[in-house]
């Protein structure tokens, strides 16, 4: 005698289904746009694994969403100045690059800066834009950014957007 294989129930499928959509919502909530590493995840460490087949025990310590009360509002008088003489050459470079309207040796520069991590003056999405600093050694882009605002604001960071120091232009320049 062949046996057929039992019928799923119903209410079974519903809950699979309504599991799947929360993890999913979860999962939307909490990814980066841009691409790469969770904002927030600390470089050097892996980020968790973003796919719907997640364990249960995920599903207990899902990433926070990122909600407007995540951090404090930030001003600029909130973060240390670099003159720009003292950046590294790169780094003036890449300014020079800005100013100059490119053209720009990455293709990421450019691009929207979602400023996920809440440390710049929390602005609307697309006022900030990231370029690349070119990290000697580095085979990728490496860790160094400017971050340039619509109001003429610039931004420099060496630890891949854990700080942000405000670049204050040169007198003479």
């Amino acid at each position: 005698m062949i046996q057929r294989p039992a019928r799923p129930r119903p209410a079974l499928l519903a809950g699979l289904c309504l599991l799947l959509v929360g993890l999913l919502a979860g999962l939307l909530t909490g990814c980066s746009v841009e691409g790469g590493a969770a904002p927030g995840t600390p470089t050097g460490t892996a980020s968790p694994s973003r796919t719907a087949t997640a364990t249960p025990s995920r599903t207990a310590t899902a990433t926070p969403s990122r909600t407007a009360t995540a951090a404090p509002s930030r001003t600029a008088a909130d973060l240390p100045a670099v003159r720009e003489a003292d950046l590294p050459p790169e780094a003036r470079k890449t300014l020079a690059l800005i100013r100059g309207g490119g053209p720009f040796p990455y293709a990421k520069d450019g691009a929207v800066f979602s400023n996920f991590e809440r440390i710049l003056p929390r602005r609307e999405r697309g006022y900030y834009r990231e370029y690349t600093v070119r990290t000697p050694g580095e085979r990728d882009r490496g860790a160094r950014r400017i971050v340039t605002g619509r109001g003429g604001e610039t931004y420099y960071t060496d630890d891949h957007y854990q700080s942000f120091r405000e670049v204050v232009a040169d007198e003479n320049r």
